[in-house]
């Protein structure tokens, strides 16, 4: 178990390092490209790592009781984070852009009237649900450590966004909200701009169904609808 931890915080911590404190200095050094090279190995190391590491661990007890009732609802937050990724994937200024060239502010449809960070809100639900149903110390160390990546990483994401593109940025994050519907709720966007667009709809329930039904060659279980009708 100690090992996994370990693996788990090298993961989220040199995620962040080299995110934040450390990417101007190598990029300066190693150039865009070896940077991106070294990032990637290093995400790949460590991620692979704490993936053998928690693949190799043996059975645990479940710390609570798991019901269809629990199941139910993890399927449908899993449902809204499929919608979360995909919409997430299409005019999402949040993405690396090579270019750079100024640019106007959208006015935040979809997704992103929800909230700024749909991906990483995604990626927060899928932790928030694999604890819940599978709520063993293991998948506890590890899905918790993908949940922190992704939420404190939007909010440094937030602060490194404002000084890169401070023309940009601020305005954006003005218009829109961290938080799922805080824009909506403090009126600076109307309702109707969470209106999710048809790809969202249909590339999240295509998602949803395709990853849910994974679970079954993969992990010898059926997850979502699956439980009920597989």
């Amino acid at each position: 178990m100690g090992t996994l931890i370990l693996a788990v915080a090298a993961f989220v911590g040199t995620h962040f390092a080299l995110s934040h404190p450390l990417r101007a200095p190598l990029v300066a050094r190693l150039g865009a490209r070896g940077f991106l090279l070294l990032y990637s190995l290093v995400a790949f190391a460590t991620l692979g790592w704490a993936a053998h590491v928690y693949m190799a661990m043996p059975d645990q007890p479940p710390l609570w009781p798991v019901g269809d009732g629990l199941w139910a609802a993890a399927s449908v937050l899993m449902l809204a984070a499929s919608i979360l990724l995909i919409g997430s994937l299409i005019g999402n200024p949040a993405l690396p852009d090579p270019v750079a060239k100024p640019r106007a502010v959208p006015q935040p449809r979809g997704v992103f009237a929800i909230t700024r960070h749909p991906m990483m809100w995604s990626f927060a639900i899928w932790a928030l649900v694999h604890i819940a149903v599978m709520p063993m110390p293991a998948q506890i160390v590890l899905a918790a450590g993908i949940g922190v990546l992704a939420l404190v990483g939007a909010a440094l994401q937030d602060r490194k966004k404002a000084s890169l593109e401070p023309d940009f940025w601020p305005q954006w994050a003005a218009r829109t909200s961290y938080f799922s519907f805080t824009a909506i709720i403090a009126r600076r966007l109307p309702l109707s701009a969470a209106r999710l667009r048809p790809h969202d709809w249909a590339g999240g329930i295509a998602l949803w169904l395709a990853a849910t039904w994974a679970h079954m060659p993969l992990a010898g279980w059926p997850a979502g609808i699956w439980r009920w009708i597989g």
